[in-house]
């Protein structure tokens, strides 16, 4: 039986400065040039560039082996497990056409001139608890349709929508990314949630609307007919559309790199779960439908109220437990309620239980389907998962060979703000790798030592940062630059004029926020 070896307590190296700063930045650069150049997947990348790292800090291989693998063991233990139960709400909230009804219950209460803010407040809600790539999936296709039957420049919908999603993807739990950042730094989940909430809606107003007012004048664009949402009726084969899903192909229309083969693009990001592993399930394989034979005629999407109060469900909970911790004394009875219900595992898990009656039961699953639905779910996941466990592991033999505390003297001698380190950091590595998710690993473990020397709202600005600086400009080697490039049927010029600014203002301005909140608190 294998047990999980503990991080050294002691130094891990006799390593002068300079060789940590030299094993340091080979061992990143070895991480960029694997993913970027060598088309590496990140998991064995990161894996690679943690070896090249121990290896010039003179680490002993079993010292190396021993760090890496403690950092692997305690993020999966701290992250992977909301990682997976986040994303089987997403699989019930796509599945059973909750997503839909949310989209279809605002947008159709709403006039052309108020569209814009419509779709970015949509966007952000329903990017709650899904991953930005199924986000796209699940709400381009409505915003085509809708550009197409109102008139409204396709960019004026789009780029709002785009906003929503991606601000909640990178500053808001549980995505991976700020779970990752939340965790390396100890910072306080739900102090963290709400200080990323205060900061995300003033950086999608500002993305969203006002942005794309201003873009759809000089990037025209025309939705791509292939990617009109059409409703296609249950087949005897198996191969029907899940109820939540909003498009399917044209007849003919071979499959582009936007869906399935984005996950696997030139970023190699693989934080992409596509529309067929949602739509199809089934044992946990995607492409294999759910079995739901005799049951079509009793499939019914689930209530605008219900749906929203189910995605929200977590959120609420772990709100109230940073309110607690703020108002009520410890040891009171209505605190410890609060510290339980409110724990992030906790919330979530309560999220999929009352998604299983909410978003599974009410639409007419029967127990098989909701099971097939929660376990295809995963699945898709295994990727990310890896990718955070591995970064993990990076992290901690940056940490451990002294390279953090050799950053956070610097910065002390320097006088730069944890806060600015920790955002430059992030946009250093994801614009060379195009990966958010190893933006923020490794952003968030240089920093790390940094945070034990603040208080609890800085060290929840600092996840924050990072998180910002993690979404910075855009470009080709990210599979999300071609994900949007491919369903707005956009040419690369004006994918970097629009998606591409879009994320660089998303990351100014999101970290302008976490300035000010700074200055405040």
């Amino acid at each position: 039986m294998f047990t999980l070896l503990a991080a050294p307590t002691e130094p891990a190296t006799n390593a002068g400065d300079a060789q940590l700063v030299v094993a340091a930045l080979l061992g990143i650069a070895a991480v960029v040039l694997l993913i970027a150049w060598g088309k590496v997947h990140p998991f064995l990348a990161l894996i690679l560039g943690a070896a090249v790292l121990g290896v010039v800090a003179a680490m002993a291989p079993d010292t190396m082996i021993e760090s890496f693998s403690a950092g692997v063991g305690s993020t999966v233990g701290g992250v992977g497990l909301l990682i997976a139960l986040g994303a089987m709400i997403g699989g019930l909230l796509a599945e059973s056409g909750g997503a839909d009804g949310i989209v279809n219950r605002v947008v159709g209460r709403v006039s052309g001139t108020a569209l814009p803010w419509a779709m970015a407040g949509v966007a952000a809600l329903i990017g709650l608890p899904l991953f930005f790539e199924v986000g796209v999936v699940l709400l381009v296709p409505i915003v085509l349709l809708v550009s197409l039957r109102t008139d409204v420049p396709l960019m004026k919908i789009g780029i709002p929508a785009l906003a929503g999603l991606s601000v909640l993807h990178g500053l808001v739990p549980p995505h991976p990314g700020p779970l990752v950042a939340i965790s390396s730094l100890d910072a306080d989940l739900g102090l963290t949630l709400g200080l990323g909430l205060i900061v995300a809606i003033p950086t999608v107003i500002v993305a969203g609307p006002v942005f794309g007012n201003f873009i759809a004048r000089y990037v025209p664009a025309t939705a791509p007919a292939a990617l009109l949402p059409t409703r296609q009726p249950a087949t005897s084969g198996g191969g029907r559309r899940g109820p939540g899903s909003p498009t399917a192909p044209a007849a003919g229309h071979d499959r582009e790199p936007n869906s399935r083969d984005a996950g696997r693009g030139p970023a190699g990001d693989d934080d992409l779960l596509t529309d067929d592993d949602l739509v199809n399930p089934g044992s946990g394989r995607p492409g294999a439908p759910v079995d739901d034979s005799g049951t079509e005629t009793a499939r019914r999407t689930p209530g605008f109220w219900p749906a929203v109060l189910t995605v929200l469900l977590p959120v609420v909970l772990m709100l109230l437990r940073a309110v607690g911790e703020l108002t009520l004394a410890e040891g009171t009875f209505a605190r410890q309620a609060l510290d339980i219900a409110g724990a992030p595992i906790v919330a979530l898990l309560s999220g999929v239980i009352v998604a299983m009656f909410t978003l599974g039961y009410q639409a007419g699953f029967s127990r098989s389907q909701v099971s097939s639905v929660l376990g295809g779910s995963l699945p898709p996941i295994a990727g990310i998962l890896l990718i955070v466990a591995a970064g993990g592991g990076f992290k901690q033999v940056l940490v451990d060979a002294g390279v953090g505390d050799l950053v956070a003297d610097a910065a002390k001698d320097a006088n730069l703000s944890p806060l600015l380190l920790g955002w430059l950091v992030a946009v250093g590595i994801r614009v060379a790798t195009g990966s958010a998710t190893v933006a923020t690993i490794t952003a968030a473990g240089i920093v790390a030592p940094l945070a034990a020397t603040l208080d609890r709202p800085e060290v929840a600005l600092l996840a924050l940062a990072v998180g910002c600086g993690s979404l910075f400009f855009s470009h080709v080697n990210d599979a999300g630059f071609w994900l949007v490039k491919e369903y707005f049927g956009l040419t690369v010029g004006q994918t970097i004029k629009s998606w591409s600014v879009l994320e660089t203002i998303i990351s100014v301005v999101g970290f302008a926020g976490v300035l000010l909140l700074d200055l405040l608190l």
